[in-house]
Formats: C-alpha cells, structure tokens, sequence
C-alpha cells in the first residue's frame, strides 16, 4: 500500500478540492493509502460520501495553515502544526511515502530543504514539471526553486532531469538541453556561458544549446534553465495554451460556416486540449530532496489533485529518490 501525505488544505479552492481529488485517487487505484491534513473538523464535512474508501484515508490534525502571505522559511520554522512541516517529517521518517500539496510554492521547498533535506551531493533541488511539446512531454528544470544559481547548479539539474525521465516516461539516453538565446555554445550571459562546458562533460546526452522557438519543437526531453526563465517559460507556455484555446473556440462561433467546421473536428480539439491541459500532467516534483515531493499548481481542481497523487505514487513505487541518489552519486566521482 502505497501512503500520501496530502496537504488538504494547500490550494485556491481547498479544501474542497483536495479532498474530492483525493477520493477521485483512491477510487481509481486500490494500493492507495491517503493522509489528510488540515483542521480535521473542516476535512471531516467533506467525508460524508466517502464510505467506500474511508478505511484508505487518515485524517492529521494540522490546525495551522500555510499561506502564500506566509515569509516561507519563518513559517516551515514556526509552523510546527502545519501540514507542510508534518508531512516533510513524516518522509524523512519514511512512515509515508510521499507528500503533495498545491498550498505555498516557498513553503514546500523550504519544507523540503530544512524539514526533509537534501539528497547527499545536490546542491539545490529544482522544480521539473512535464510540459507538452506536441509529440509528448518533455521535463523542463529548474521553474522556479533557484531563481539565482550559479554554473555547477544546471549540470546537477540535468543529471537529476535525466534520471526523472528515464525512470518515469521510460527514455532510456534522454536528450538534455540548455536554454539559451542561441544554439552556439558562445552565446548567451555569463551564467549560460560558463554553464556550457559543464553541461558537455556531464554523465548524460547533452544536445547543446536550446533557443525558445525550438523549447517545444522535441529537441530535448530535459530542458535546464535557472529558476527565473524557466518560470517565465512555463506561465508564458500556459498564457499562450489558454489565448489559443480562446481564440479557436471564439472563431469555432463567428459564423456558420466556423460553426460546422467547429462541429466536425470538436473531437480534434478536444484531443489537442487534453495533451495540453496540465491537470492530467499532475504536478511539478522537487527533485533533489530525500523524499517524493509533489507540488501541484495552485489552481489546481479536483482532477488536478488526483492526477498529482497518482504522479506522487508512481514515483515512489519506481523508487525515483534512489534513482537520483545513484546518478549524483556517479557524477561526485566522476
């Protein structure tokens, strides 16, 4: 039985959401074990239909709450009975498996890096969301968690990107790139200048320099980035995914020639919008720390928070933490 430690009450709709996404998870896999964590008279409202599952959910009575007001690193220190800081100690003492919230994005990586810790040898976790590229999904590290590094921090974003995507959508020589604004290795700051060489002499399938035009065009299946662009990548890919999507369906009604035109391939665009509707991806996992963490999005819906416990569990059953222990382990002797 695989254990999720659920912040249910991290999101902009929690907790209502968090709960009936975790319901949604434990109706569609029977391995699944779920800890709810918030103020359990709110949780327990939400239970009333949830008989057939209720022997698979915990409640912990977390009665103080994170937000995103919260200075992150004050809180995770004062906070002591909030779910954040309780569930990052419950990994650490592996009585659960893996941790999810949708709540405060400083909160969990500070969580993670005071409360769980880093794996030995990574010197920053990073964030590694799947985003679509139209052929699939490809891993873009670091989008948020570092929004200044320095040079010897991509390589190790890499290696950890690498492993993630050879383990979970089963890659066996990952293709690894580094965002620039120019496909020659001269190009760029100074951060991707001195980043470049590094990246060369790294343990994985390094294919140079990515510009933006090419971010979706399946070049690589692991983009590394800072923490600043790539954060700027990703809302930017999720604003443009939302004014296409608009913009077709607004045309789909303009007259009635768009409308039967619409009708016939509403199917297609259906296909298309799945592919890129990030509540079927899950969430964003930290990876470097000793311990599954997932963050989903803070808009996530119900959906969303079951597609990100179902992210979580995968993880932790393909053991991915060991995963990235072994590469880091092999890149510190190289």
């Amino acid at each position: 039985m695989t254990h999720i430690y659920l912040d249910a009450m991290g999101g902009d709709e929690a907790p209502n959401c968090t709960v009936m996404g975790a319901l949604e998870a434990l109706r569609a896999d029977k391995e699944l074990k779920i800890t709810l964590a918030g103020p359990i008279d709110e949780i327990e409202k939400l239970l009333g239909e949830a008989q057939d599952v209720r022997n698979r959910i915990e409640l912990d009575d977390c009665p103080e709450i994170i937000t995103n007001h919260d200075a992150p690193v004050m809180a995770v220190r004062q906070k002591k009975n909030s779910a954040v800081v309780k569930g990052m100690l419950l990994l650490r003492e592996k009585k659960v498996d893996a941790f999810v919230s949708a709540g405060s994005t400083g909160a969990t990586l500070a969580g993670g890096m005071f409360r769980l810790g880093r794996i030995e040898g990574v010197e920053r976790p990073a964030l590694a969301p799947l985003l679509p590229n139209g052929k699939g999904f490809f891993c873009l590290i670091d989008c948020g968690a570092n929004v200044d590094c320095l040079p010897q921090y991509l390589p190790q974003f890499g290696v950890m990107g690498a492993a993630y995507v050879r383990l979970m959508r089963g890659i066996e020589n990952p293709r690894v790139g580094l965002v620039n604004i120019g496909a020659e290795a001269e190009k760029g700051n100074a951060l991707a200048k001195a980043a470049y060489p590094l990246m060369e002499s790294a343990p994985f399938n390094f294919v140079g320099n990515i510009e933006g035009r090419d971010i979706t065009a399946d070049h690589a299946d692991v983009i590394v980035s800072d923490g600043f662009s790539g954060n700027l990548i990703m809302k930017f890919m999720e604003g443009v995914a939302d004014t296409l999507m608009g913009m077709i369906k607004k045309e789909m009604y303009a007259d009635l020639r768009g409308k039967i035109g619409g009708l016939i391939a509403k199917p297609a665009f259906r296909r298309v919008k799945k592919q890129m509707d990030y509540t079927e991806v899950g969430g964003a996992p930290l990876l470097g720390v000793k311990g599954v963490v997932i963050k989903a999005h803070g808009s996530s819906n119900a959906h969303a928070i079951a597609s990100a416990i179902r992210q979580a569990a995968l993880m932790a059953r393909k053991g991915l933490v060991d995963a990235i222990e072994k590469e880091i382990s092999k890149q510190l002797q190289q």
